[in-house]
C-alpha cells in the first residue's frame, strides 16, 4: 500500500510518520510518499495535480498546514485560512482525481 503523508515534518505529522514506519519495519507491505515544502508547493493546484498523478497513492493522510505563533496569526489571519484551504482543496480534490 503506498501512502502519501501530507505535513510529515510538522508535530501530528511526523508522529503518524514514525508510526507506519514501524509497521514498515515489522514487515507490513508499505511504501511512504512524503515531500518537503520546498519539494512540492501545496498550494499549486497544478504541482499537486502533477504529483498526484504520478504517485497514485493508495491513501493519503493530510497533516500539512500552513502554521505561525500567536502574532503572525493575529496579524495575518486571512492569509493563514486562505492558505490552509488552498493546501486542503489542493490535496483532497488532487487525490480524488486521481483515484
Amino acid at each position: 500500500m503506498k501512502i502519501y503523508i501530507a505535513g510529515h515534518r510538522g508535530m501530528v505529522g511526523s508522529a503518524i510518520l514514525r508510526q507506519l514506519q514501524a509497521r514498515k519495519d515489522a514487515g507490513e507491505q508499505l511504501e511512504l510518499v512524503t515531500r518537503t515544502s520546498t519539494e512540492l508547493d501545496l498550494t499549486d493546484q497544478i504541482a499537486v495535480r502533477d504529483f498526484m498523478q504520478a504517485e497514485r497513492p493508495d491513501q493519503v493522510i493530510l497533516a500539512a498546514a500552513k502554521v505561525g505563533g500567536i502574532v503572525a496569526n493575529n496579524n495575518y489571519p486571512a492569509q493563514f485560512i486562505y492558505e490552509n484551504l488552498m493546501i486542503e482543496c489542493n490535496i483532497i480534490h488532487q487525490a480524488y482525481a486521481a483515484g
